[in-house]
């Protein structure tokens, strides 16, 4: 290393240089590879492909070249990356599962739904689609600057004139650094009535746009089930999410049987990918609804489901299947764009249709520029033309006879350099009478063009109008009548949740369900007498109740939270069970003190030892996971008590042998706290609780049957209370039952 290179050397911290660096990474990854421009809704590998395809004459008309040939071409002149990028680009817009309006038309292995890959690029071919003309449409009149390649020994255009707006017919994905840009595709069809609106309405706000561009419309079709007002919040913003289901129908078989076929699935899911979710599921049996799954797709997609019975409806299956796997997806719209400075930004949907309206107009002055160059130029030699007609034996003359006959004739007829050198080369044939009147009416034609052109581009209403007749040539060509632009994914309203009954899930079987004082539960088959059923030794009976299969069981424990447990997920009656504790997260401190059938309407009255409690709607303590709910607060005390709040009035007694009667309404409802003070004690805690009708009287067990207190007088009083001494023969045990 030399003194001058030593010299050259510039200290500099790690972290500067660093961030430096990342940010010169960040800005090329963003505007050089992974968002797409807002004016022809392309990505720079996307546009040198479409041009380096043109340069190789692959237009519609004509054969198909070898991928390869195109893929050689794109990274030697324009896209120095890898060959394996630039075909699956090009493989990406010729598959018309992917891309709504493909730009590349394939011959050959292109891939297909099931997400196999495409042939190898020496096996297939290619050419471009009338779609990728029109978006190129323009390049040759000066619509757009074209910039060097990386080399310098090409051009390149910077941006396509877009006569097709690509951007939202066909949408963009792609990770940026930092951000990333998700669109999907839309019918260009809407596209071109909203843009149509918006030059005659600037005005026009999102929520009007949206009574043209229904929502996206994907290629692999489908059903967008999101509401209106949600779709416009989510293009007001630029960003949101949006349902969308697969396209089921119902074939009816014999014998009342039936069975439900998949005929299109959402946008970017996998059908093979699809199928096997579904079929493990199935294997796992979280599917209870379903039988059989089998893909009978050729060209057309054809997914056949099986129900598990005949009773099973078809509506609360598809639901279930929706809920559970890919045929139902959120699609996450982010408008993150390119704008006309290359600044990233997202958009709303009235952005980017004048963003691209912009866009035309600048296109269109500039092609109508052009072109009045070339009139002008054209007329000029027209005029000398007819000059020399006017002239032509004094042109002859000079020609023959002079050594230098352009000077002479540039002076005597006041030609310019142009015309001289036109007439110079103009051939002897065209020396005719005939072509003389051609170009006076060529002349003609060609001053009224220039005239309309000038009046133009001087009018922005007329500049606007020949947009809309523009834009109405693309939708007659590609828009909703045609095949290729007929509205594939279906606009439904927003899902109705489909509640799916246990009972359509579970077989439904009468069970008894016991749970011993160590905390082992068993579910007997049937309703059965268990008054000689054995426990573990040093175990006995503490709770147990007939129900179903197909309820659900709630246990209150005494650290005040509630638990849920399905009855055909309880244990089997064989041997002793198995211990709660494996089903449910109970803590080795807390216990269980109440077992119930869950009953949606009904209203529970839970309490603490230190005599609060309150009553909670059954609805609100259904608890989703092995935790449990908390609903009753717990300090340092603990829930003793949780009975049903049926009744008018409440009777309460502690073990001070003490009773208090007052109305149920003076409990709150609440959905989770420590609740209220039900009676007052000193150095006592609560013992019972009942909820009664006081027009019944109140009922307790005395002796060896039951006695009735119709006169509750005596200890009708307020609640919070200390209460009297309750009736003569009221249990010792202080309890109402």
């Amino acid at each position: 290393m030399t003194q001058t290179d030593l010299e050259q050397i510039k200290e500099t911290k790690l972290a500067d240089a660093l961030s430096e660096r990342y940010l010169a990474y960040a800005m090329s990854t963003i505007v050089a590879r992974s968002l797409p421009d807002v004016r022809d809704g392309l990505k720079p590998v996307h546009r040198r492909l479409l041009f380096a395809m043109r340069g190789l004459k692959l237009d519609p008309a004509t054969g198909f070249k070898k991928c390869a040939r195109v893929v050689g071409d794109v990274i030697g002149k324009y896209h120095p990356h890898g060959d394996t990028a630039v075909y699956d680009a090009m493989v990406r817009l010729a598959q018309d599962f992917a891309v709504r309006y493909p730009l590349v038309d394939g011959q050959g292995n292109f891939g297909n739904i099931d997400g196999d890959r495409a042939a190898a690029m020496r096996y297939t071919e290619a050419r471009l689609t009338s779609v990728a003309m029109a978006i190129m449409d323009g390049l040759d009149d000066n619509a757009v600057d074209f910039d060097k390649t990386y080399d310098g020994t090409e051009d390149e255009p910077s941006v396509m004139p877009a006569g097709f707006p690509n951007l939202l017919a066909n949408g963009s994905s792609g990770i940026a650094v930092g951000m990333a840009t998700n669109i999907p595709p839309h019918n260009v069809g809407e596209v071109c009535d909203a843009l149509i609106h918006l030059i005659k309405h600037p005005e026009a706000d999102v929520a009007k746009l949206m009574d043209f561009v229904l929502g996206p419309d994907f290629p692999t079709g489908g059903l967008l089930v999101e509401s209106k007002e949600s779709l416009i919040k989510t293009y007001t913003t630029g960003r949101g999410a949006m349902k969308v289901r697969a396209k089921w129908e119902k074939e009816e078989l014999s014998q009342g049987r039936y069975q439900i076929v998949i005929t299109e699935i959402p946008y970017q899911v996998q059908k093979s990918d699809l199928i096997m979710k579904i079929a493990k599921l199935l294997a796992e049996k979280k599917l209870p609804l379903l039988a059989d799954v089998r893909d009978e797709s050729a060209e057309n997609v054809r997914i056949v489901l099986e129900p598990k019975s005949r009773s099973v409806q078809p509506e609360q299956l598809m639901e279930h299947l929706f809920k559970f796997t890919d045929l139902q997806v959120n699609f996450n719209l982010n408008m993150n764009v390119l704008d006309a400075d290359h600044t990233p930004r997202v958009m709303s949907l009235k952005e980017v249709l004048q963003a691209f309206l912009k866009h035309r107009e600048i296109v269109l002055i500039r092609r109508s520029n052009y072109r009045l160059d070339k009139i002008r130029h054209r007329m000029e030699l027209l005029q000398g033309f007819i000059l020399a007609y006017l002239n032509l034996d004094r042109i002859i003359e000079i020609i023959r006879n002079e050594d230098e006959p352009k000077p002479i004739m540039i002076e005597e007829f006041s030609l310019s350099e142009v015309q001289a050198e036109a007439i110079l080369n103009m051939r002897l044939r065209s020396l005719r009478k005939l072509e003389e009147e051609q170009l006076r009416r060529e002349f003609e034609d060609l001053a009224l063009e220039k005239a309309g052109l000038e009046t133009m581009l001087s009018d922005e209403g007329l500049r606007f109008k020949k947009l809309s007749e523009e834009i109405s040539l693309i939708k007659k060509q590609f828009g909703q009548k045609t095949e290729l632009g007929a509205r594939r994914t279906v606009v439904a309203d927003a899902p109705i949740d489909i509640d799916v009954p246990i009972e359509a899930m579970v077989e439904k079987e009468p069970i008894t369900v016991v749970l011993s004082k160590l905390g082992w539960i068993r579910a007997l088959k049937g309703h059965t007498n268990i008054s000689d059923l054995k426990f573990k030794e040093g175990d006995k009976m503490k709770l147990s109740l007939t129900t179903y299969t197909t309820d659900n069981i709630l246990f209150f424990a005494t650290n005040g939270r509630f638990y849920t447990l399905l009855g055909d997920k309880i244990s089997g009656g064989r041997g002793f069970g198995e211990p709660i504790r494996l089903s449910i997260d109970l803590p080795q401190d807390a216990d269980i003190i109440a077992m119930f059938v869950y009953k949606p309407d009904e209203n529970l009255f839970v309490a603490s030892s230190k005599g609060k409690g309150f009553i909670v709607a059954a609805k609100d303590v259904i608890a989703q996971t092995r935790a449990g709910k908390i609903i009753m607060n717990i300090t340092d005390d603990k829930a003793i008590l949780c009975t049903p709040a049926n009744g008018n009035h409440v009777a309460v007694i502690g073990t001070n042998r003490k009773m208090v009667v007052f109305k149920a309404e003076e409990i709150p409802t609440m959905a989770r706290g420590s609740g209220v003070i039900l009676q007052k004690y000193a150095g006592a805690t609560l013992s019972d609780v009942k909820f009664f009708n006081v027009e019944d009287g109140l009922a307790f067990p005395s002796g060896n049957g039951t006695r009735i207190e119709r006169d509750i007088t005596p200890w009708l009083a307020r609640r919070a209370t200390v209460g009297k001494i309750p009736p003569v023969g009221f249990p010792r045990s202080n309890k109402f039952k």
